[in-house]
């Protein structure tokens, strides 16, 4: 653990990635009452180099034919990605999502719960790139997604 841990503090990865001490509760609560609250996500951890997610596939992220919108799957991703882009930016400093996008490779029946695990593959100075990966409860890989934020001057209301 303890190479691993270096290496990836080494790569600019790992605890010094996160300058915000945001536990999964205090983020929890804060979704209640916008998109993430009203989908059922819900962040599970987070840990050294990843931000980790649940969302069910209920009535509110299932397309007609009983399965998970492929939407709903962008909206896990985009929130989790700015949630984690927003995490490693100081005080003063927002994230904010510029462009996304998601490949659907296996459907997600209606009573499953999906989990996701978002992690960075480029934080900068102006802009960030963080990938989710979405299974199924078999653990097969339903979605992966991409999600460029741009860093701009604010504070989190």
């Amino acid at each position: 653990m303890a190479a691993l841990t270096s290496r990836l503090n080494e790569a600019g990865i790992g605890m010094a990635l996160w300058k915000r001490d945001w536990t999964a509760e205090q983020i929890n609560a804060r979704m209640v009452g916008n998109m993430s609250g009203h989908l059922g996500i819900r962040i599970t951890a987070i840990t050294e180099d990843a931000l980790h997610a649940e969302m069910p596939v209920d009535e509110r992220t299932a397309q007609p034919f009983g399965l998970l919108h492929g939407g709903a799957s962008v909206v896990l991703s985009e929130s989790l990605g700015t949630l984690a882009s927003i995490m490693t930016l100081p005080e003063g400093q927002l994230a904010v999502g510029i462009e996304v996008n998601a490949n659907h490779m296996a459907g997600v029946p209606k009573g499953q719960t999906v989990t996701a695990i978002c992690r960075p593959l480029h934080t900068g100075r102006r802009t960030q790139v963080w990938q989710t990966e979405i299974r199924r409860a078999d653990g097969k890989l339903a979605c992966v997604s991409r999600l460029t934020t741009a860093v701009v001057e604010g504070n989190a209301a």
